[in-house]
């Protein structure tokens, strides 16, 4: 568009930077891909920007915490969860009870498993109703035999909570590091094919792995009923001195939010009681902002809050975590040389 006499109006908000192209061919690698994103737009875009920060996040001068919702465990995230425990990657990981019961099931011998997609002979509420029937949970297309949980409730009234029992109440993060402990101790015990996992990488690299709903879990449940007939209890708020610590020695910080709900907002909120907030921060979600809830809320709202530094880098990913955060974490790792 041009003025009356010929000449381009004054753009002030416009910049030049031309759409290149991304290309996809063979022999790419996952990080010439995510280069290739940044020459397009949209998503791709906001998945090249959240590579370079979290790149910059891997320095081993950020402090990064790391939220990590919903049940990405069953769902085959774990190993690169632990991967990046075990490598220096994560000072601190706010998570899920479920994640927590899903790792430790695998450390034990336990196994997910593939679900169905169709059922051309069934609605899915028959499926469903077959599978209970059956003994098998379903988590959207991953299954998971039921009789797992009953190993996992005897690893936990045999192997953990006896050894928090007449401690007082105990902080969550604490149980979360015995349990660490017993999973890498049975793992090894009983040659389990599968590897200890993330709990027993954060207890073996004296990671702190918090859990702020553990009650809202089958752990949560079994630590309730435990207590019960032992003296067994969880001081549901003696972590958040060791989180707010973190962050006050942090002379840098950044934070990796997968998913939204109660790790995310753990996480954020840390920052509220710290002199600084966080200066990088980045975001893989699918939940968008319109409804007010926190886990849609953007990481540019947690700005307005004194959670991320006025000139804090922070981008959000709206995608399938399962699909962006191995793109994300195999790209960063790539970028700076591991």
């Amino acid at each position: 568009m041009t003025d009356d006499d010929g000449a381009t109006p004054p753009r002030e908000e416009f910049h030049h930077d031309p759409i290149a192209h991304a290309e996809a061919r063979a022999g790419m690698t996952v990080g010439e891909l995510a280069d290739a994103y940044g020459d397009a737009g949209i998503g791709a875009a906001d998945m090249h920007e959240a590579v370079d920060i979290y790149a910059e996040m891997l320095d081993d001068d950020v402090t990064t915490f790391v939220g990590l919702a919903g049940a990405m465990v069953p769902t085959g995230m774990r190993r690169i969860v632990a991967d990046l425990v075990r490598d220096g990657h994560v000072d601190a990981l706010v998570t899920t009870g479920a994640n927590l019961t899903h790792d430790t099931i695998e450390a034990i011998g336990g196994k997910h498993h593939h679900g169905r997609d169709e059922h051309p002979e069934k609605s899915m509420r028959e499926h469903d109703e077959t599978l209970r029937d059956e003994g098998v949970d379903r988590i959207y297309n991953v299954y998971l035999p039921q009789e797992y949980f009953a190993v996992f409730e005897r690893h936990l009234r045999e192997e953990v909570f006896p050894e928090l029992e007449g401690d007082g109440a105990v902080s969550i993060q604490r149980m979360t590091e015995e349990l660490g402990r017993a999973n890498a101790a049975v793992n090894d015990e009983e040659d389990v094919a599968e590897e200890p996992g993330i709990l027993a990488a954060a207890y073996e690299h004296d990671v702190p792995v918090f859990c702020p709903a553990v009650q809202d879990s089958v752990l949560g449940l079994q630590a309730w009923m435990y207590g019960q007939t032992s003296e067994f209890t969880l001081d549901a708020l003696a972590d958040m001195t060791d989180i707010t610590d973190l962050a006050f020695e942090a002379d840098e910080a950044g934070a990796l939010v997968v998913g939204g709900g109660v790790p995310k907002n753990y996480v954020l909120q840390t920052m509220l009681v710290a002199p600084d907030a966080y200066d990088y921060a980045v975001q893989l979600t699918m939940d968008p902002p319109q409804t007010g809830g926190l886990s849609g809320a953007t990481l540019d709202e947690a700005r307005s809050w004194g959670k991320l530094e006025k000139a804090a880098r922070n981008v959000s990913v709206y995608a399938d975590a399962t699909i962006t955060l191995p793109l994300l974490v195999a790209a960063a790792r790539e970028r700076v040389g591991e």
